[in-house]
């Protein structure tokens, strides 16, 4: 085994809040853009909202030209990954080699997050969670050797997470949730339909529910409905809570799993 092996091989070290560390990612850095080649990115429902309105586009023509759907493992739940290129270094449509990201302001949280992982996806009612991070170890990576000293609370503030860990706390709690469950309990379709419909295809969603009889038999209250309908975040939040309450109404777990696979929604 060469050292590039042994390398990638080590345990994950926790990482709390306060650990330190020094990175510095930044042209002229020898290794620039290459954590950005054979990536694997989760898609969040607050990356599809700031990219397909950076590029100027409706969230399905985003979906349909940048992303690749899959069903996430151990939740059957639908997920987007960013859609590489089809090169030889299977590379990010959104980064060119001496440029660097082309949308870097608007970028998805994973890429925000490097060279830190998580490890904090437990849900955990009231829970006093310190956080659990770890490196993400690249041998190719000589953004460590660079002179910036960095807390992982200061890193998570400069690269503007937090904002984005907020927007998206509902969304990971029901994926966590559904996680829970016992792996014979399968969605139904409709119900697959739905939880990407909130979670990433915003505009069809505002369809859903300014154009058809939700609004009639959801309760809303009116500075909501106006609050949802100027803001598209405000919109995702409501959805999401929206999903998760219509999910997850009961408290026993095998209760929660069939209300989650048979649960019907307003049409």
């Amino acid at each position: 085994m060469n050292e590039a092996e042994k390398t990638a091989c080590i345990s994950p070290v926790r990482l709390g809040y306060g650990s330190q560390f020094k990175f510095k990612c930044k042209p002229g850095v020898s290794c620039f853009t290459l954590c950005c080649r054979g990536i694997h990115i989760i898609l969040t429902p607050y990356d599809i909202i700031r990219m397909k309105n950076r590029l100027g586009l409706s969230s399905r023509e985003f979906l349909a030209l940048y992303t690749q759907p899959h069903l996430l493992e151990k939740t059957d739940l639908p997920m987007v990954t960013l859609k590489l290129l089809d090169d030889e270094r299977e590379s990010c449509p959104f980064v060119k080699d001496k440029k660097g990201c082309i949308i870097y302001t608007d970028r998805p949280t994973s890429c925000r997050y490097y060279p830190l992982g998580v490890a904090t996806l437990q849900h955990k009612e009231g829970a006093d969670d310190d956080g659990f991070f770890f490196f993400i170890n690249e041998p190719h990576c000589k953004g460590f050797e660079e002179d910036a000293d960095w807390t992982v609370a200061k890193w998570r503030e400069d690269q503007g997470v937090d904002l984005r860990d907020e927007i998206n706390r509902e969304w990971t709690d029901l994926v966590v949730r559904k996680r829970s469950f016992p792996p014979n309990i399968k969605l139904t379709e409709k119900a697959k339909q739905m939880f990407f419909l909130v979670s990433y295809d915003i505009d069809k969603f505002r369809e859903f529910v300014f154009d058809t009889s939700f609004l009639k038999r959801v309760d809303v209250d009116g500075s909501t409905v106006e609050k949802i309908r100027r803001d598209e975040i405000e919109l995702l939040k409501f959805g999401l809570k929206w999903l998760k309450g219509a999910l997850f109404k009961q408290t026993d777990p095998e209760q929660q799993a069939a209300n989650f696979a048979d649960k019907g929604f307003p049409t």
